[in-house]
């Protein structure tokens, strides 16, 4: 039987680099709805670990910039043991994610009891721009094709994980944004339905860190990787099918 999410079980993960001047609001807004959020920095030169510190968070750090992936995953590996936690919300320490939402993705696991849930700002685009709105489409199309389930909006890193799947997360591949495509395609071949919550757009003066070609590249690189591994693991049942008596 699964343990009812609150705000007690529940631990905010957000990784951040050079996120000094939206931080502290990040996470004072996190720690109005939950009890503990852990800010994994990654290799900020700014006030990011004095920001967080200051308004109560847990501060991991990377010596040096990882990439984002690397990040969660840091996090999830430090949350993996921890005791009393039933699952992490991930967020962006920048502010395109509302703290005030993270009670809709509680509801949702409790209705679902679903092992990732992922924000989808598909339903209202009105102030999404063109280009991330058909770009957002067109991936979201293209990789809910290779993990086998309809997920509306891949490209959103507001999430909530469930503990039994930390600690395959956190042994990913990928560790820039393409890990949080790997993170669906890992939860789909282990047999876990995607649930989707509906969150709002937000857009304000952040500046994107995705450099377009090289996570382009990155990003079909991955697809190749993820396809390969599908067509291995039908290899591999229908192997253990004919084998049966």
């Amino acid at each position: 039987m699964t343990t009812p999410a609150t705000r007690a079980n529940v631990v905010a993960l957000s990784p951040a680099f050079l996120e000094g001047r939206h931080i502290y609001d990040v996470a004072t807004r996190v720690l109005a709805v939950l009890d503990h959020v852990l800010v994994v920095d990654d290799g900020s030169k700014d006030a990011t670990v004095a920001e967080a510190k200051r308004a109560g968070a847990e501060v991991v750090s990377h010596t040096v910039n990882q990439g984002k992936g690397a990040a969660i995953k840091t996090g999830l590996a430090a949350l993996a043991a921890r005791q009393g936690l039933e699952y992490v919300m991930l967020l962006d320490g920048d502010g395109q994610h509302l703290p005030e939402e993270i009670p809709l993705f509680l509801d949702e696991a409790n209705r679902s009891h679903a092992a990732l849930l992922v924000g989808n700002r598909m339903s209202d685009v009105r102030t999404m721009p063109l280009v991330r709105k058909f770009t957002n489409r067109f991936m979201s199309w293209q990789i809910s094709r290779v993990v086998g389930q309809a997920i509306p909006d891949t490209q959103c890193g507001f999430r909530m994980v469930r503990r039994d799947l930390l600690q395959p997360l956190s042994s990913a591949a990928s560790a820039r944004f393409d890990f949080e495509t790997e993170m669906l395609s890992i939860a789909s071949r282990l047999g876990h339905a995607i649930a989707a919550v509906p969150v709002s757009t937000v857009y304000g003066d952040e500046k994107s860190k995705i450099r377009p070609v090289r996570d382009t590249v990155r990003f079909y690189r991955l697809l190749a990787r993820l396809r390969g591994k599908d067509n291995q693991t039908i290899r591999q049942s229908d192997n253990q099918t004919e084998t049966l008596p």
